[in-house]
This record gives C-alpha cells, structure tokens and sequence, in this order.
C-alpha cells in the first residue's frame, strides 16, 4: 500500500458511510506480497494514520469486482487515477463492470500532485536496487520489503 493509496482511503471516507478496501487477486500479475501480508499492510497503516475509528473493512476478491461489491451490498467502487495512461484501462474496465452489473457506479479520484508517480510497480522496483521509498510507502512495507528483498 502506498501513501497514493493512503491518500484515496482517506479522501474516500468523505464520500461513504463504509468503506471496503477489497484486495485483487488479479490473475494478470505476480505479486511480491501474498493478499495476507498485504491485508495486514494495509490494516496496520490505516491504524497508522488513525483511521481504525472508521467504518473500514478489509477483504481478499476473488473473481469479478462486481459480484463482489454486490455481495458486499456497494453500490460503488472508488479507483485512483494516477494519470491519462491509468484512464484508458480504467474507462474499459469501468465499462465492462457497468455491462456487468449497471447498479453499481465506479467513482474516480485523482492522485494528489505529490503522490501522482507513486506505482506499487516502481516502489518495488527502486526498493529492489537500493533505493529509498520512504517517501512513497509505510515503515511497516519498507520491513516487508526488506524481508522480501533479503530472500531472493
């Protein structure tokens, strides 16, 4: 989880009464951290920043977004944008959960300025080549990231 991350979580609480931050398990991607360390990432940095008097919850999806958010009883799903490249991929995506299940709205937000270059991908990255992502990502992923980056 990154502060562009942190940063939607808290702008999202503005805009709904309950908030449910569903991690993908997305077929398409590899990912460094299992969904059950990046569950306890993410419930440790919103305690970090005081969140945790918040209605959040904090699940695993597995399948699509719509039948979960419908199982879930959402009847939106919030997603950052970063920039016009995310757009793309988002505005097809956005249109087929809309195909799939219409009485769910997808709400956009945009990135802050200082958090609009900050992908998982290049966090990762930099962290890998000895760089410091302190300013992008928790303490609590920066120890996950050591003890990820020490084993391989």
């Amino acid at each position: 989880m990154t502060k562009a991350h942190l940063n939607i979580v808290k702008r999202s609480l503005k805009l709904v009464d309950k908030l449910i931050i569903g991690i993908a398990d997305n077929l398409n991607k590899k990912p460094l951290l299992s969904i059950d360390e990046r569950k306890d990432i993410i419930f440790k940095d919103i305690n970090l920043i005081e969140l945790s008097n918040k209605k959040i919850e904090i699940y695993s999806v597995k399948g699509l977004l719509t039948e979960f958010a419908k199982n879930h009883n959402a009847d939106c799903i919030i997603r950052g944008l970063r920039a016009v490249s995310d757009f793309e991929s988002e505005f097809q995506m956005t249109g087929m959960n809309y195909k799939l299940n219409p009485n769910i709205e997808t709400i956009f937000l945009m990135s802050s300025d200082n958090n609009s270059f900050i992908s998982s991908k290049l966090v990762k990255e930099v962290h890998k080549l000895g760089g410091d992502v302190s300013k992008f990502v928790s303490s609590n992923t920066i120890s996950i990231l050591n003890k990820k980056n020490s084993l391989s």
